[in-house]
């Protein structure tokens, strides 16, 4: 569509995220990432009476000979799991999924994970297009490639990486998003400035009236210079072997009080501001960074609406004992990304068990 923003994911597997409004609508553009004539789109029961049956026939449209259909899974992160991922590889199957077909992902952070990972195991590999439509899928999920689902034991310990075809991020779904997930986009976008970029913490701040009330402008730009930093970062280090864990900022303590709760209690990026506000008084314990640094990014997150305490009846060593088996940890071993304020993160290993009590 005219008007779109692009950013350009480069590397062995390079890639265009676009970001406009009516992408859905292009069916020509959709379309052009299907390579044989099998479109498989899943999304969830939120999404797809939305925009799934649009899409579907967007694509059919722009290319009579391709054969779509829609599989519609459950919402929300209890359904991210291998059970329903079995489920999706039963679908493909049944639909004679070819190795030139073509997945694509029609919902929030859950749906592009596990359709993603569906797509990585299908016949070893098949194409995977990314539509998101939740603002922290738009700037955070979406991008970068990492599939998964999740076990009782911790959040995301099954899946693959699995860049995808394209990404295309159409900013009007976000006028059908519920205020608490339009926050909880926010707080993925926080991060970005926390762990890269101090002066777009300050845009974010004079910008945040116009963000909540979901001003167009502003939340194509701040998806823009979010995808911006994650792009720079996933191309240098693909396969989160070094740079790639500074964008687990706050995810360590998220992950746990998520698995704690069951899946069942803040959503991703509530615990993501909870973990973020926790990692940077880490800091702070450590020696690392100055209280000031803390209290400026809780201030921010609260203005979003975000919550920035541990729930009520959570154990803390039961949370620490959930970090233990968190991708980030290495070798049993304590592994979280601090910062030395804004702007300056970096992964620290080896942390005391008796810091990370103190902040929770």
């Amino acid at each position: 569509m005219s008007g779109a923003r692009h950013v350009d994911v480069g590397g062995a597997a390079p890639y265009r995220i676009a970001i406009g409004d009516g992408l859905l609508r292009d069916g020509a553009a959709l379309a052009s990432h299907v390579r044989g004539r099998h479109a498989f789109l899943v999304s969830d029961a939120n999404v797809a009476p939305l925009y799934a049956r649009d899409v579907a026939d967007a694509i059919q449209a722009a290319r009579p000979d391709v054969r779509c259909i829609v599989s519609c899974m459950p919402a929300g992160e209890s359904a991210k799991t291998l059970d329903r991922f079995g489920e999706l590889l039963r679908e493909l199957a049944d639909f004679g999924a070819t190795r030139d077909a073509c997945v694509f992902a029609l919902g929030g952070g859950v749906v592009g994970d596990i359709a993603g990972f569906a797509a990585a195991c299908w016949m070893r590999g098949i194409d995977c297009v990314q539509l998101p439509t939740t603002l922290l899928a738009m700037v955070d999920s979406s991008v970068g490639g990492k599939t998964a689902v999740d076990l009782p034991q911790g959040k995301n310990l099954v899946g693959a990486f699995h860049p995808p075809r394209a990404v295309f991020a159409d900013t009007a779904t976000l006028r059908t998003l519920p205020d608490r997930e339009l926050r909880a986009g926010l707080a993925e976008v926080v991060k970005y400035g926390a762990i890269r970029d101090d002066a777009f913490l300050d845009w974010l701040d004079a910008h945040a009236e116009a963000l909540l009330a979901r001003d167009a402008g502003a939340l194509a730009e701040a998806i823009a210079r979010s995808c911006a930093h994650k792009a720079a970062i996933v191309e240098r280090d693909p396969l989160e072997h070094g740079e790639r864990a500074l964008l687990n900022f706050g995810h360590t303590f998220a992950h746990a009080i998520e698995t704690e709760q069951g899946y069942g209690g803040l959503n991703h990026g509530e615990a993501v501001a909870v973990g973020m506000v926790r990692a940077a008084h880490l800091s702070t314990q450590l020696g690392l960074a100055d209280a000031a640094d803390a209290r400026r990014l809780e201030a921010l997150l609260a203005r979003f609406g975000l919550p920035v305490e541990v729930p009520a009846g959570l154990a803390p060593d039961a949370l620490v004992s959930r970090m233990r088996l968190d991708k980030k940890a290495a070798a049993g071993r304590l592994r979280f990304v601090v910062w030395r304020g804004a702007g300056r993160a970096e992964v620290l290993s080896d942390v005391p068990d008796d810091a990370v009590l103190a902040v929770l």
